[in-house]
C-alpha cells in the first residue's frame, strides 16, 4: 500500500488557487523531494498533508485512511520546520523530548528514545546544553532528533538547511541521507535548492505557480525534462537554451549561421517553425560535434574544472563546463557538442520527443 496518497488536492486562500489539482502518489519508506521556485506552493503542500493547511477540495491518505479532517498530531507525521522553533529555557533533552512528555510517556521510554536519537544525530555530549550554546548545525539536528523521538511514519521537511551556511549546509544534508538510510522512514523534503533535490531525492516532484510540472527519479529529471523549465531548474548551472529555426526539409535546424541536423525524434518537425535548443554546460566540451564559436565573458575556475560564460555571435549567451580551461575574458573560444544529446523544446516549453 502507498504511504501517502494526494488526489486532485486543491488550496484556496479566499480566491486565490495557491494549489491546483495536485495528484501524486508516495511509496512507503521513499524520499521524495518537493521542489520549484518560492512562490511554487511546495511549502502549502507540505502543511497540507500535516494538517497545518485545510485543503479545500480533494482528498488526501496517509497510509490508506482520508486524512482531510484528521488533527496533525493524530496523521503519524513529524514536522522540521526552516526555523529551529526551540524553547530556549530548556536542554537539548528536554527540547527533544517534550512532546513524550506532554503525551505522558513513561520517563523510562523517554529516555530510551532520547538517546536513541541523540545517538543517530551524535548529540549525545550535548543533551544539558541550551540552544544558546549550539552552532546552527547542532539547533537543527536538535529539531530533528523531537522528531524521531516520535517515531512517526513519515518526516516532514520544510526547508530545514536554509538558515545554515554552506559547509553546514553540506554536512546536515549528508547526515539526513544517512538518517533516511538508517530509519527506513517516508520523508517529504521541501527546498528550492535543486542541489539538495538531486542528491536527496528517490523522487523529485517539480511544482510551479502550485501545479506539478513533472513527478521521476533525480536523473530522469535531468536528462528526459518534460519540459523547458523543468529541464532549466534541474540542473546547475542550468541547461542553455538556444533558439533554432527548422529547416525546408523538417530535418535540419539553423541557430545564427550554423546549420545542424535535428537528433532523432518520435514526431516530425514542422519546416519554418522556431524552437528552443537545449544543451547542458557539460554537453559542450566534447572533442567534435557541432562547433559554437563563443567569446568569453567570465570564467568562473572551480579547481579540477570551470563554468566558462560566453556570448554567440547570435547575442546568446551560453555556459559551458570544461577542464583544463586557459580561456580569459575576451578570448575567442570554440564550443563543440553531439546534437543527440540535445534537447528540443517548443517555443511555448513543450518538449519535443
Amino acid at each position: 500500500m502507498s504511504q501517502i496518497v494526494l488526489d486532485n488536492v486543491r488550496k484556496k486562500f479566499g480566491a486565490v488557487d495557491v494549489l491546483h489539482d495536485v495528484s501524486l502518489t508516495i511509496e512507503r519508506g521513499e524520499f521524495t523531494v518537493f521542489v520549484g521556485p518560492s512562490g511554487c506552493g511546495k511549502s502549502t503542500l507540505l502543511r497540507s498533508i500535516a494538517g497545518l493547511e485545510e485543503i479545500s477540495s480533494g482528498d488526501l491518505f496517509i497510509g490508506g485512511k482520508r486524512m482531510n479532517d484528521t488533527e496533525p498530531s493524530q496523521r503519524g507525521v513529524a514536522m522540521v520546520f526552516q526555523s529551529y522553533a526551540l524553547y530556549p529555557h530548556m536542554t537539548v533533552a528536554e527540547n527533544m523530548s517534550f512532546g513524550l512528555r506532554m503525551a505522558h510517556r513513561p520517563k523510562a521510554e523517554i529516555d530510551e528514545k532520547v538517546q536513541r536519537a541523540a545517538a543517530i544525530l551524535q548529540l549525545e555530549t550535548l543533551l544539558d546544553r541550551k540552544p544558546a550554546a549550539l552552532s546552527g548545525g547542532q539547533r537543527q539536528r536538535v529539531a530533528i532528533g523531537r522528531a524521531i523521538v516520535r517515531n512517526p511514519d513519515v518526516f516532514l521537511f520544510d526547508e530545514p538547511l536554509s538558515n545554515l551556511d554552506a559547509e553546514l549546509r553540506v554536512q546536515t544534508r549528508v547526515e539526513i541521507a544517512k538518517l533516511h538510510q538508517s530509519l527506513g522512514n517516508t520523508i517529504i523534503y521541501v527546498t528550492h535548492d535543486q542541489t539538495e533535490a538531486m542528491t536527496l531525492a528517490q523522487k523529485i516532484v517539480v511544482l510551479r505557480a502550485g501545479r506539478v510540472e513533472q513527478v521521476g527519479p533525480p536523473m530522469e529529471l535531468y536528462e528526459d525534462p518534460d519540459n523547458a523549465f523543468v529541464a532549466g531548474f534541474i540542473g546547475s548551472p542550468r541547461m542553455n537554451f538556444l533558439k533554432a529555426k527548422v529547416d525546408a526539409d523538417g530535418r535540419s535546424l539553423h541557430f545564427g549561421d550554423i546549420e545542424a541536423t535535428a537528433p532523432r525524434l518520435k514526431s516530425a518537425l514542422r519546416p519554418g517553425d522556431i524552437l528552443q535548443l537545449g544543451i547542458r554546460p557539460e554537453h559542450l566540451d566534447e572533442a567534435d560535434g557541432i562547433e559554437l564559436p563563443a567569446m568569453v565573458e567570465v570564467v568562473e575556475k572551480l579547481g579540477g574544472t570551470a563554468f566558462v560564460h560566453g556570448k554567440l555571435a547570435t547575442g546568446e549567451t551560453i555556459v559551458a563546463e570544461k577542464r583544463d580551461v586557459t580561456a580569459r575574458v575576451g578570448d575567442a573560444l570554440m564550443l563543440r557538442f553531439d546534437m543527440e544529446k540535445a534537447r528540443l523544446f517548443t517555443l511555448g516549453g513543450a518538449r519535443i520527443r
